[in-house]
């Protein structure tokens, strides 16, 4: 009976693994599909050439594409957790849903940290550099020559970095093992590394949320169409035209070309005809959506952003008054003991939208930002640089939201009784674990 009870558990325990590995499998398949179709909407057109350039730039388009669906996959794990949390405390003993216990989801969470860290440190410097290479001097020119440079300068990055990291960690650690010795590398100096990126992370999170909260009222604005009050957009729509209508003339030399440049007349042209796009939309648009999606959209944003203040300063509150309230000292239930939030499902939906409304605003800021406007991707005009570029940020950004949320209060999700949580969601009856 001990025999059978041993192979019994055995089965189940490699059912269950390939079970999770199949979730996990078409969930970032899926993540990549989307990925894929995104980035190749923004990527400029003209750099599809049938060469040997035509094949870095598909292997980086390969490269953003992996760290894109890895940013999705951390961004949406947060909510997917709290999601999970209440529908196993729905259903405890539903047959259907014992895949969803804490085992897989503690086992999504260390893939997105393996993923994070490999697209962060390997696939993305590669990636550039590959893209930015050109083969030694010498050497025969081909890809042989630049995915040898890429690696020699992918070394030199490890050993600085890896440098800097040991210095820092020497200055702010006194001690004389610290100093001399590197054979904690995968279990100190990495994750050190990867946190102070995080931590850089949160800064900057810090730092666009705000503005982004602020700019999210203009930009709705641009994509919502506003109510037409006291206006005549027949009268506008005319006058833009015979603006229009000058400009064609005198672009095309039927007036006298001295008067203006023909770059700054092309110019002056395309931001008419964007402005007689707006005014012919706002006519075309219903009643409705004039006079009854903008305010309620606006009047939705206001909630949000209330809402988001009002309990990251209670959470302030409570961290000056309470100690215990500190993230380091609390010790959530973990996944499927009790719920996540007061208001029980409510709540935590309440929560899921808040944290998504954080990270468009945070996006948004990030992108509005002085240094970084002209970082933002235009559409079917983006360099594979840019792109590159534009997925590190957007890596760096979703792997700070996690701990940004826990640490303004937006949520108490706890991981470490994971493996215990999946031990108690099992099924009881042999049956059931024979077929799961």
């Amino acid at each position: 009976m001990e025999g059978q009870d041993e192979v019994s558990a055995r089965e189940q325990h490699f059912h269950s693994q390939v079970r999770e590995s199949t979730i996990c499998f078409l969930i970032f398949a899926i993540l990549y599909i989307v990925s894929y179709f995104i980035i190749t909407r923004y990527k400029r057109k003209s750099d599809e050439q049938e060469d040997e350039d035509a094949i870095v730039n598909r292997i980086s388009l390969f490269l953003s594409t992996f760290t894109l669906a890895v940013s999705a996959g951390t961004v949406l794990l947060l909510p997917f957790s709290i999601i999970s949390n209440e529908i196993l405390l729905s259903f405890p003993q539903n047959y259907y849903i014992q895949w969803l216990n804490g085992s897989l989801i503690h086992g999504l969470w260390n893939l997105a940290s393996l993923f994070s860290n490999l697209c962060l440190f390997v696939l993305m410097p590669f990636a550039f550099f590959f893209l930015e290479s050109e083969g030694f001097a010498g050497l025969k020119k081909g890809i042989r020559a630049r995915v040898l440079e890429t690696l020699v300068m992918l070394l030199l990055l490890a050993l600085l970095t890896l440098g800097m990291v040991w210095v820092a960690s020497a200055l702010l650690d006194q001690d004389a093992a610290s100093m001399e010795s590197l054979y904690d590398l995968w279990e100190f100096y990495l994750p050190y590394l990867y946190s102070c990126i995080s931590l850089m992370g949160c800064l900057l999170l810090l730092l666009c949320t705000p503005v982004g909260l602020s700019r999210m009222f203009t930009v709705m604005g641009q994509l919502l169409v506003k109510p037409t009050i006291l206006e005549d957009l027949d009268e506008q729509i005319y006058i833009i035209t015979l603006e229009e209508e000058a400009l064609q003339r005198r672009l095309h030399g039927l007036a006298s070309p001295v008067e203006f440049n023909i770059t700054e007349l092309k110019q002056e042209l395309d931001n008419v005809k964007i402005l007689k796009a707006k005014l012919e939309r706002r006519k075309k648009a219903s009643a409705w959506e004039r006079n009854l999606v903008y305010p309620a959209v606006m009047v939705l944003l206001l909630i949000e952003t209330s809402i988001s203040v009002l309990l990251v300063a209670c959470n302030i509150l409570c961290l000056l008054v309470d100690e215990t309230a500190m993230p380091k000292g609390a010790r959530g239930p973990g996944i499927g003991n009790a719920s996540l939030s007061t208001f029980g499902f409510v709540g935590a939906a309440l929560e899921i939208i808040l944290i998504f409304y954080l990270l468009v605003s945070s996006v948004v800021g990030f992108y509005s930002l002085r240094f970084f406007e002209n970082f933002t991707p235009k559409k079917d005009d983006t360099t594979m640089t840019k792109i590159i570029g534009n997925c590190v940020s957007v890596l760096i950004l979703s792997s700070a939201l996690p701990v940004m949320s826990r640490t303004l209060g937006l949520h108490k999700l706890h991981l470490s009784n994971a493996s215990r949580d999946s031990e108690s969601t099992k099924p009881s009856a042999n049956g059931h674990q024979k077929a799961l």
